[in-house]
This record gives C-alpha cells, structure tokens and sequence, in this order.
C-alpha cells in the first residue's frame, strides 16, 4: 500500500455539468426578460402570488422561476417571501431605467441553435476574407441591432469620456462607430470638437438618426466607409475604434492600425477598445467566446491578446502605448500616440 498523499482534491464532475446545462440559466433569463418580471417586482409584485398573477403564468410557474432565478442569484428572497432584485438587474434589466439593456441581453437568442452545432459549423469550408455578420447588413438589421445596443453604447461612451480626456482635441474619427456614441457624448462635453462616424452604408442613416435625436448634427456626421479598403479623413487627431475587433484577423488589423497611424494629424492619439484575451491567452471567458462566436457567421476574425494588440500599434510606429482594464473581463483598451 503506498504512502502517497495528495492535498489535492478529486475532480468531480459539478464543475463540468454546470456548464454543460448554462443554457438552461440563460432559458431562464431571458424568460425573466419576455415576462418582465424584474420590471414587475420592482413595481410591487414581488412575492409568488403578486407575480404569478401580474405576469400571467399562475402561482406554480411564478415558484419555479423565482426559485432559477434567487439560484443565479439575480434576485434576492426575504425570510418572508419578499422578492427584490439583485443590483445589477435593477439597474440594467428593470423597463424604463436610462440603461435598460433587455434587448441586448436577448439580441443575440437567434443564434442559439448555431452554438449547439458549433463542431459542424467549424467543419465546414473556410470563410474566405468575410466579416461575418457585416457582410450581409441591411439597414432593418442595423436598426435591430443598435436598438438593442444603444444604451449600452452611450453607456460606454459616457464612461469612455469619463476616464479620457480630450479637451485639447479638435476632430475625432470613429471607426465602426454605429450609433455615433462616443462622438455624441464628445460633442456634448467639448463644444469645441468635431467628429465624423465611419461606417458601412446601412448603419449610416441610423447612425445620423442617433446624432439628430441628441441635437449633435452641427458638429457629428458620418460617412459610409469602408474602413479596411477606403481611405480615411483627414485633419483627425483623435481615432476610436470600439467593440469591433473579433471581425478582424491578424493581418487585416495590422494593416487598419497602420493606415489610421498614417490618417492621423501629428501628435495624434488612437485608442482601440476591444475583447481581447490576456497574453497567455487563458481567458476572459468573454473575449474568447466572441472570438469563437466568429464561427458562426463565417468571420476571418479571432480574439486577439492583450499583447498582439500593443504590436499593432508599436508596429504601426504609435509611441506612449498603455493599456488600461475598460470593462472588467471584456474590454480593454489599449492607447497609443503618433509623435508629434
């Protein structure tokens, strides 16, 4: 008999099993999202009875979804039967609230089929040099899609602004800008500053809707441009290119990161924002499935590394380069300068 020990304990399989059911929490989540039930317990329908009946699915179903839901621990439950929202579902899942974010968190429930059959997809022929999504983009579908993405967009923007600052500036381009959050929220800070939206052609009149609904047209346009084959603007000292990089492979971002250096004015600065994985590449999780996702619509892209992105920009010949957490396991952003 062997005296080996280990402090290690034996593997079992919960670990395993949780993720393998995590589509059922988000069955759960987004029925919670299509009956309003967080809106509902925030407006005094907060105990089985109250919301079984205020959401039409009777007493039993109202204690099978409260009991997923106080387990994902989304809600929280008092001794005596009281339901109240966790803080984050409060703020962001409750109707009617400045950063309501229902649609985004269900945007994407089309594709849940095209998961479950991600071997197949994997197997099948290479997608070419597609940008996945994008490549078959109508302007309904840039609506559908910045409706649901709009708050969180002006969300980050606003903290974008918050955390940079751009008071000596004068033009800001903004690559795959969408919406046109992050000019509006400069436009609205600095009375001084310019911006232009690059985009492709359906999401440009959505983008200029956007920018007329916030009184921002004087000073925010945006231009149908591709921004990988056409040429960019001049007279811009500022680049932001947020939450598009997955699309993009390896050699598509070098060559962008290059052409923006050369675009920008002297003295110049670009800060990409994008889900990139750490160096060693053992996550976040979020980057790495939005790089996976890129499976799906047949996309050339990937998640690229903390690392790779800082070589885009040292190679593009950008100096001062930082790096700085933007969305805690989501978004980075990394920043570099064109010397002057």
């Amino acid at each position: 008999m062997s005296g080996k020990t280990s402090d290690t304990a034996r593997p079992d399989t919960t670990r395993l099993q949780r993720t393998a059911k995590a589509y059922w929490e988000t069955g759960a989540l987004f029925a919670a999202i299509d009956l309003e039930a967080f809106t509902l317990i925030d407006r005094g329908h907060d105990t089985v009875a109250k919301l079984g009946d205020a959401a039409g699915i009777g007493a039993l179903n109202a204690e099978r979804l409260l009991d997923a839901l106080a387990g994902m621990e989304l809600v929280h439950r008092s001794p005596d039967g009281i339901y109240t929202n966790a803080a984050d579902v409060d703020r962001f899942l409750v109707k009617d609230r400045r950063g309501y974010a229902g649609e985004w968190m269900t945007f994407m429930r089309e594709k849940w089929g095209d998961w479950n059959r991600m071997a197949e997809i994997m197997r099948e022929a290479d997608p070419g040099d597609r940008l996945g999504m994008y490549e078959d983009l109508t302007e309904e579908g840039a609506r559908k899609y910045h409706a649901a993405t709009y708050s969180i967009g002006m969300g980050a923007a606003r903290k974008f602004h918050r955390e940079v600052d751009l008071s000596n500036r004068r033009k800001i381009m903004d690559l795959g800008g969408g919406s046109g959050a992050y000019c509006i929220n400069a436009a609205s800070k600095y009375p001084d500053i310019a911006a232009i939206v690059l985009d492709l052609p359906p999401v440009v009149p959505v983008a200029r809707d956007y920018v007329a609904e916030n009184g921002m047209s004087d000073r925010v346009t945006a231009k149908a441009c591709d921004f990988t084959a056409d040429p960019l603007p001049g007279g811009c000292d500022v680049a932001i290119q947020a939450s598009n990089l997955p699309i993009y492979d390896r050699p598509v971002m070098r060559a962008l990161v290059k052409k923006i250096f050369d675009a920008l004015e002297p003295g110049g600065e670009y800060h990409l924002i994008g889900e990139m994985v750490n160096n060693d590449r053992m996550g976040p999780i979020a980057p790495a499935l939005w790089g996976l996702y890129e499976a799906i619509p047949r996309s050339v892209g990937h998640a690229h590394s903390i690392e790779e992105c800082e070589g885009y920009l040292a190679d593009a010949g950008f100096e001062r380069i930082s790096v700085a957490e933007f969305i805690p396991g989501t978004l980075t952003r990394v920043t570099g300068y064109k010397p002057g």
